[in-house]
């Protein structure tokens, strides 16, 4: 069982402190996800639910407990191994773009294929290739200010493919959409992870956001209260 899980956390804490109050943002979290899966973490506003993505994902460090992500301890990585890992292995795709306004979609979507030391013309091809997967390539030498949302959201998507990661992390991926550009969004994501076989952690609040994921996992006041399988990750494959 071990070797196909891709993120083990095992009894992880987190406190904020803001040197007036202590808040226990994680309270002992344990979790299991195997490779594959897309799994939605759901729960109301403040109970974790974002900062169990930050730390699972390494973009924040943990007080207590220990994660592994494909066997590997991220509790042991210097900063900037930690940090090239991410850029390997992880996308990231956030409620509201972090595009660069400045940048073309391709422009944007090719930046994490040089920042990590990748030729610009193998770049530029790669992130042609999944502007064409993501439907975007008619748009890939428009800005950000050009698109709609759930245009802006695609090409967020195509950058957090590029690099090919095992994992990829969505922030609220729908929170800024309307519905109808939601539910594309959604369509989109369950493809590629049908498709190409990669790992989704979805943090969202919305039901049906987490419906269409393989299980929802619920949190309240900085623990997992409870899970639902929505449907199996053999189905889902299958399907």
């Amino acid at each position: 069982m071990v070797d196909s899980l891709i993120i083990q956390a095992k009894a992880v804490r987190k406190t904020y402190d803001t040197g007036k109050v202590k808040v226990e943002a994680l309270r002992g979290v344990d979790l299991l996800v195997p490779k594959g899966e897309m799994v939605a973490i759901m729960g109301p506003s403040g109970c974790g639910k974002t900062t169990l993505l930050n730390c699972l994902s390494g973009l924040d460090q943990v007080d207590q407990g220990e994660i592994y992500i494909d066997g590997v301890p991220l509790k042991d990585m210097p900063d900037n191994e930690r940090t090239a890992y991410r850029a390997k292995n992880m996308g990231f795709v956030f409620q509201f773009y972090n595009l660069l306004p400045v940048l073309s979609a391709v422009e944007n979507v090719e930046l994490p294929m040089l920042v990590s030391g990748g030729k610009s013309s193998h770049a530029r091809r790669r992130a042609m290739e999944v502007l064409h997967a993501v439907g975007m390539e008619k748009w890939a030498h428009h800005r950000p200010a050009e698109l709609s949302g759930g245009q802006r959201q695609r090409v967020t998507i195509a950058r957090a493919l590029v690099n090919e990661p095992a994992i990829v992390w969505a922030d609220e991926p729908t929170g800024d959409l309307d519905s109808e550009a939601s539910a594309e969004i959604m369509d989109l994501l369950c493809k590629l992870n049908r498709e190409n076989g990669q790992t989704f952690v979805l943090v969202t609040h919305a039901r049906e956001v987490g419906e269409r994921a393989q299980r929802i996992v619920h949190m309240r006041d900085g623990l997992i209260s409870g899970e639902e399988q929505m449907v199996s990750l053999t189905d889902a494959i299958r399907s």
